[in-house]
């Protein structure tokens, strides 16, 4: 059996990859390692488990549930929320352990699960592995120790998480946000209800497009990975910026008052500069990916801002932000933590701050996201090569260092061998589009030659 969980916790088809017997197996799994690990020691378990409005959510909220109070976890049901406001609330009410179902961005057919640990904190990568493993090793027919009697796990809903939530949400708020109009797409997803209450509890005139979510149209045409819909509706109402979230509210992309795209790196570059004149942005550092655009980091040294840059995947923008204490950190697709009052990407809480950057500044979102211009970028993936001889093949370094001379100081090209598929992709940035695609379409016949 290959790893069930990835980056993102556990994911796939609901009812056919990721079946209620699984979900129900590793709930159990986990109170069994987590007890196991001493972290119930002294005090009955406790346990938060939250959703997305995905219809199969139902089934699998209900064996979630079900397992873990069979292994002696008391549990709090949140009902639909976004994955920040689970990781939240698993923190803010003390429980050993927070469940989020959701796939985030997938369409409606798929589902996850992913587990906090006591603090609304991502579990480590041994735990999971030991999760898996100790799921498997009873899937296969090992009987499990179960409590009886008053030693089961009871089961209650937690109606005030929403309330909590906003309020934590209204309490990170430098300013309000009167004045402003700002259009929220919340893709049908677990952000549909919090979201829009709490910009218009900032002060915000608030339009609401996909907020009406019905269990098979999360993520459908609409929210942070479909945005055709939110710049239209933008510039129709005479909006100041346009808020778009994907399906667990993780992440979030803007859009200004003229309907154009404000991406992550954007955002961070904007509310990098904000924190920073607020002085909470620690050593004036910010993480991101090797995948933000070169016009991100030369924005960055520009403004005097440091800019440290880890591997693809917000968990390890995450590592090195705990790392080294770091404030503020994000990928261009949206994910942004900002560690002082969120444990994973919150797109709510980021486009709050973003409103109220603009509130407070009285510019424009085309104006501050103008303080870096994003530099042409090409991306292409070569399939069906070798990925591994990507850092040792002579021929393929020759041929970047051919580029990065071409390049020189306003380009960049990177090689990044794919995390589950033989493929490499192969992305160049520079001044001109033309040279973009000209000198990326090189490196991809470099790569089927050097690695095919």
């Amino acid at each position: 059996m290959g790893r069930l969980f990835g980056t993102d916790g556990v994911r796939g088809v609901a009812n056919a990859d990721l079946t209620a017997e699984m979900a129900l197996g590793l709930s159990v799994a986990a109170a069994h390692v987590l007890a196991e690990a001493g972290t119930f020691e002294g005090h009955r378990p406790r346990a938060v488990v939250g959703r997305d409005p995905r219809a199969s959510g139902e089934f699998l909220e209900a064996a979630v549930v079900a397992g873990l109070a069979s292994a002696g976890v008391d549990v709090l049901r949140v009902g639909v929320l976004p994955t920040p406001a689970v990781a939240f609330l698993t923190g803010e009410l003390g429980a050993d352990l927070g469940v989020m179902l959701s796939a985030s961005h997938n369409a409606m057919p798929d589902n996850g699960i992913k587990f906090f640990a006591r603090g609304g904190h991502k579990l480590a990568d041994e735990l999971e592995d030991r999760i898996e493993s100790v799921y498997e090793e009873h899937r296969t027919g090992a009987p499990w120790d179960r409590p009886t009697g008053s030693g089961v796990g009871r089961v209650r809903d937690y109606e005030e998480g929403s309330d909590r939530y906003v309020a934590h949400l209204l309490g990170v708020l430098p300013n309000r946000l009167d004045g402003l109009k700002v259009v929220l797409d919340e893709a049908h997803g677990a952000a549909a209800r919090v979201s829009p209450e709490a910009f218009q509890r900032a002060g915000a005139e608030v339009v609401t497009i996909g907020a009406e979510p019905d269990g098979l149209n999360i993520n459908d045409g609409c929210g942070s990975t479909h945005l055709d819909k939110i710049k239209a509706a933008v510039v129709e109402y005479g909006a100041d910026l346009g808020i778009a979230h994907d399906g667990d509210a993780d992440r979030c992309l803007a859009v200004d008052h003229t309907g154009a795209e404000v991406d992550g790196d954007q955002i961070l570059a904007v509310l990098a500069l904000a924190m920073r004149e607020r002085s909470v942005l620690r050593s004036d550092t910010v993480v991101a990916t090797v995948m933000s655009n070169l016009g991100f980091k030369l924005a960055m040294e520009r403004e005097g801002i440091r800019l440290v840059q880890t591997a693809v995947g917000d968990r390890y923008v995450l590592e090195e932000m705990k790392q080294h204490g770091f404030a503020l950190g994000g990928e261009q697709s949206g994910h942004v933590i900002i560690l002082d009052h969120a444990t994973t990407g919150d797109g709510t809480l980021t486009g709050l701050l973003l409103a109220a950057r603009v509130a407070q500044s009285g510019r424009t979102l085309a104006d501050l996201a103008g303080v870096m211009e994003r530099l042409p970028q090409v991306l292409i993936n070569v399939p069906d090569v070798d990925r591994s001889r990507v850092g040792t093949s002579s021929e393929l370094a020759s041929a970047v260092a051919d580029a990065e001379r071409e390049l020189g100081e306003t380009g960049r090209v990177l090689l990044r061998p794919s995390g589950t598929e033989p493929l490499v992709r192969v992305m160049v940035e520079a001044a001109d589009i033309e040279q973009a695609r000209s000198v990326a379409g090189r490196l991809a016949d470099a790569v089927k030659s050097a690695l095919g």
